[in-house]
């Protein structure tokens, strides 16, 4: 068991805890490096799909578990970006200028939708967002001379720097880079004033407007960042792709990036990694299950949804912490071995008396 006294500020806002954390998180680095020369080409390209939802986690994280602001289309901020930078680099724009462009014109369609829905909360909240989403998929079919509508658009490889991105490899090195600085801007941003708003807001609106936080300034903001991240993962899943359609970017996807976060573990960054791991890993565990499942239900229609609904039900029954939340509770048995008490997680209302007269 290790205890950790802090005496100054600094200690408080440093980025590792202590010696021991860096050293496991510095170990971490060296195995995400060393992967290439270990893993086939087929789990290289998992891995830069596992990065590209991971940005998608980090975004919707800040949305979501961070402001506590739902939203069922951001399919269309990922097609937003994906666009932009399929537009971008036919017109022979450099890939780190079209990128930033992805991110702006993704944040922008962010602002878009987050001041409407300023008034919204809860499931009105959620129908606006799949509302956008359903017409931003509209807009990109019927758009045909500049999105090609149904037939789709073609992305060539990333030329970064005279770098072509022709393998897997390097485009999991540029994946990887993309989503620590990501990763770094968003522990950042959590640690300022803004981040703090976000987290009041997401505990109790009335409370936070009470402290004189403008609530209706920071949805904005938290939705114009989140839009903006799933821009960047939209310009890089273009590219992985090299073609796009307006049917990959529909209801089900966003549904899919919206569980993303709550099987990873809401209100924490490791749970968007988690959960992106989760959802690229289980359709191909399910492919590999089928080879030995009986065929009356490996053979069945529908099966990787099936098991996907009830996975998610699973969580949100027995572990509404997520996959996160559970390796806290393992860790923390052993660090306290043998004082843990199985009470020490229980769930407490979040909600203050003043929401609970409304």
């Amino acid at each position: 068991m290790r205890f950790l006294f802090k005496t100054d500020y600094d200690q408080d806002i440093r980025l590792f805890k202590d010696g021991v954390q860096m050293f496991w998180y510095a170990l971490l680095g060296i195995v995400l490096l060393a992967l290439p020369a270990v893993l086939p080409e087929y789990l290289m390209g998992q891995m830069v799909f596992i990065l590209i939802y991971a940005i998608i986690g980090l975004g919707l994280m800040l949305l979501i578990g961070f402001t506590g602001q739902i939203s069922l289309g951001h399919a269309a901020f990922l097609a937003v970006g994906a666009y932009t930078e399929a537009i971008m680099q036919a017109k022979g724009m450099p890939f780190v200028v079209s990128i930033v462009l992805s991110a702006v014109f993704a944040g922008a369609a962010g602002l878009i939708v987050g001041l409407p829905a300023l008034r919204l909360k809860g499931i009105y909240l959620a129908i606006a967002t799949m509302a956008f989403g359903f017409i931003a998929e509209e807009v990109i079919t019927r758009w045909e001379h500049v999105t090609g509508g149904n037939s789709g658009k073609q992305l060539k490889q990333i030329d970064f720097f005279g770098i072509i991105i022709d393998n897997d490899t390097k485009f999991y090195y540029l994946a990887l880079g993309l989503v620590v600085i990501i990763l770094l801007g968003m522990i950042n941003l959590m640690r300022s004033p803004t981040g703090r708003a976000f987290v009041a807001i997401r505990d109790s609106e009335i409370s936070a407007q009470s402290m004189g936080i403008h609530l209706a300034k920071y949805k904005t903001i938290a939705f114009t960042f989140s839009a903006a991240l799933t821009g960047v993962a939209g310009a890089l899943y273009g590219h992985k792709l090299q073609f796009i359609s307006p049917e990959q970017f529909n209801l089900l996807v966003s549904i899919e990036m919206t569980t993303l976060v709550f099987i990873g573990g809401l209100g924490s960054f490791h749970g968007a990694i988690f959960g992106a791991a989760f959802i690229i890993a289980l359709p191909q565990l399910i492919v590999f299950a089928k080879d030995v499942l009986p065929p009356a239900i490996g053979q069945q229609t529908g099966l990787q949804p099936t098991v996907f609904g009830l996975i998610l039900i699973g969580f949100l029954i027995f572990e509404p912490l997520g996959i996160y939340g559970r390796w806290v509770k393992i860790r923390t048995y052993f660090s306290l071995f043998p004082f843990y008490r199985r009470g020490m997680f229980k769930r407490q209302k979040s909600y203050m008396k003043s929401d609970r007269l409304k």
